[in-house]
């Protein structure tokens, strides 16, 4: 296997981070990630395929503006190059994307998706994303791996993970039994007319 770069990024620690929020660039971005933030959610990735690169950079500008005036991390979702440019912190990629050591090379913190237990084991991102735990739409013809993959998580992962896929208020209590100290959701907080109540709910839930 190919050795991993070490990585360059200043970005801050996301073993420090709990409560993570997938959102597309929506109209009132600036103003849900307030409210998001001010609910619990400590770190953000942004992720829409269905923009242009301008499109897309003018929304990251936007979120990344809010995100370092509230002292959060910004993810941006598989694309490096844009990270650098609205200065985030970390890119994330999946298994199929650019290589972990690739995407250091950008001076990034990066994060990885995994979804089976030889995944967890190989990772060499400064995180890792455990999941779909349930099924959920945002990852259609991908099966749950159920929170038995969480427990495996807990007790072999080597770096700070977030368990993530359909998570939400229903279920995260189960999550969290399995293992879990981190989540990321996308739907429980993205779809709620309140955030910063959907938010601080999730957050409640977790372990400090």
């Amino acid at each position: 296997m190919q050795a991993e770069t070490a990585s360059l990024s200043h970005a801050p620690s996301p073993a420090d981070r709990r409560l993570y929020l997938v959102t597309p660039a929506r109209p009132d971005l600036e103003v849900f990630l307030e409210a998001a933030i001010s609910g619990g959610v400590d770190i953000v990735q942004v992720r829409d395929r269905a923009l242009s690169d301008g499109d897309l950079l003018r929304a990251l500008g936007a979120a990344r503006a809010v995100t370092r005036r509230l002292g959060v991390p910004l993810v941006v979702n598989d694309r490096p190059d844009l990270a650098v440019l609205c200065g985030a912190d970390y890119v994330h990629v999946g298994q199929d994307d650019l290589p972990v050591d690739a995407a250091r090379r950008f001076g990034l913190g990066v994060g990885l998706s995994t979804h089976a237990r030889r995944e967890i084991d190989a990772a060499g991102a400064d995180y890792i994303a455990v999941g779909p735990v349930f099924e959920t739409p945002t990852k259609a013809g991908r099966a749950a791996v159920g929170v038995e993959l969480v427990g495996y998580a807990a007790e072999r992962a080597r770096a700070p993970w977030f368990a993530v896929g359909g998570i939400d208020s229903s279920n995260v209590a189960a999550v969290v039994a399995a293992g879990a100290r981190r989540i990321a959701v996308v739907r429980a907080i993205v779809d709620s007319p309140d955030p910063e109540g959907a938010a601080r709910e999730l957050r409640a839930a977790l372990p400090d």
